[in-house]
C-alpha cells in the first residue's frame, strides 16, 4: 500500500510539474495582431519572434494579420488563435457579453498591460474641421470593420451628438487605407487608435504639399466614462510627433492589452509572460512603444478584465502582485 501511495504521489507531482512549468509536447500557437500600417502588426510579429527564439522548438508562435480588437477576440473565442492584442474597451465588452459580443461572453484574460493607444482624429488643413462636431456632414472613416478603432470612433461621435449612421458619410477603412483616402481627397477625416507614432500617419504627414491636422477631443472623455466606466483617460500627443504638428493635442487614451483565453494552460501563460518581460530589451527596435511596456503596470487596477493565473504567477515572483 505504501508503495502505491508513493507511486501515486510521484505521478501527481510529475503531472503538476509538466502542466505548470513546461509543455508536455511541442505547441504551435498564433497571436492575432492588426492591420498593416498600425502598431499591433509589427509589435505582434516581434512578440512572436521573441517567444519562438526563446521557447522553440517546444513552443512556436506565429503572428496573424487581422482587422484588430473585435475580430481578434472573436478569433480567440472560437479557438482560432491563442493570443490577441486588443483595446481594453473591446476586452471589457467581450468579458461582459456587451456591445459586439452581446450575449456571447468571451472568457478572456489579461497576460500583460502594454502601452497607451492614442485616439487620432486626422484631417488636413482646408477641410474646415477643428472639433469633433465639425465632422457632421463630412465623409469620415471610422476604422476597419471589427476593429477597436471602430468601437471607439462610434462612441466618440455619439458622445459629441453625431449619429454615425445619419450625420456623416461613413467609411470603414484600415489606417493605411484611411491615410491614402485622405491624401487622395476621397474622405475628409479618419479615426485611428494606435501608439505613437503610427507609421501610416507618419507617412501621410510627410506628404509634400499636405499639412495634417489632429483634432483635440478631451471633452468627450468624461461622457464616455459616465457611460462605459473608467476605461478611457485624457493625455497628449506631443507636438512634433508628426511632421507639421505644431502643438500638443489632447486626446482620448486607452491602454492596450495582450490577452489569452482562460483555457490556456497555466504553464504556457507563465512561460509567455516570463519570456516577454525577461527579454523585452531584444525587441526595442520593433517599435517605439516597446519602451512603454513596464512591469509596474501589471496590476489588477490597470486591466478592466482579470489577469490569467499563469501571468499572475510570474508577477508574484517579480513582487508586482503581493
Amino acid at each position: 500500500m505504501v508503495g502505491v501511495i508513493v507511486v501515486v504521489l510521484a505521478v501527481a507531482g510529475f503531472f503538476a510539474y509538466t502542466t505548470l512549468t513546461r509543455p508536455p509536447e511541442k505547441v504551435a500557437i498564433s497571436i492575432a495582431t492588426g492591420g498593416v500600417g498600425g502598431v499591433y502588426n509589427p509589435l505582434g510579429g516581434a512578440f512572436a519572434s521573441l517567444w519562438t527564439k526563446h521557447l522553440g522548438p517546444r513552443v512556436t508562435v506565429t503572428a496573424e494579420t487581422t482587422t484588430a480588437s473585435v475580430d481578434n477576440l472573436r478569433l480567440l473565442r472560437d479557438g482560432k488563435v491563442e493570443l490577441a492584442l486588443t483595446l481594453p474597451d473591446t476586452a471589457y465588452d467581450a468579458f461582459n457579453a456587451k456591445g459586439a459580443f452581446n450575449g456571447s461572453k468571451v472568457e478572456v484574460r489579461t497576460i500583460a498591460v502594454l502601452y497607451n493607444n492614442y485616439l487620432h482624429i486626422v484631417t488636413v488643413e482646408g477641410k474646415g474641421i477643428s472639433k469633433v462636431e465639425d465632422l457632421k456632414g463630412k465623409r469620415v472613416s471610422v476604422g476597419a470593420p471589427g476593429s477597436g478603432t471602430e468601437v471607439i470612433a462610434l462612441r466618440v461621435l455619439r458622445a459629441a451628438g453625431i449619429d454615425p449612421d445619419k450625420d456623416i458619410t461613413k467609411e470603414r477603412l484600415g489606417v493605411r487605407e484611411s491615410a491614402d483616402a485622405l491624401k487622395d481627397g476621397k474622405i475628409d477625416a479618419f479615426f485611428w487608435s494606435g501608439g505613437l507614432p503610427t507609421a501610416a500617419v507618419t507617412e501621410l504627414a510627410a506628404t509634400p504639399g499636405l499639412k495634417i491636422k489632429l483634432i483635440p477631443h478631451p471633452e468627450v472623455v468624461e461622457k464616455l466614462t459616465q457611460t462605459f466606466g473608467p476605461i478611457y483617460f485624457v493625455d497628449k500627443i506631443p507636438k512634433g510627433t508628426y511632421a507639421g504638428q505644431d502643438s500638443d493635442v489632447e486626446v482620448l487614451v486607452a491602454t492596450n492589452l495582450l490577452v489569452a483565453h482562460a483555457r490556456m494552460p497555466e504553464w504556457l501563460a507563465y512561460e509567455l509572460t516570463k519570456t516577454l518581460f525577461d527579454n523585452l530589451n531584444e525587441i526595442m527596435g520593433a517599435h517605439a512603444v516597446v519602451k512603454d511596456i513596464k512591469l509596474d503596470y501589471q496590476k489588477s487596477g490597470f486591466s478592466p478584465i482579470p489577469f490569467h493565473e499563469g501571468a499572475i504567477r510570474y508577477y508574484r515572483e517579480k513582487n508586482v502582485w503581493k
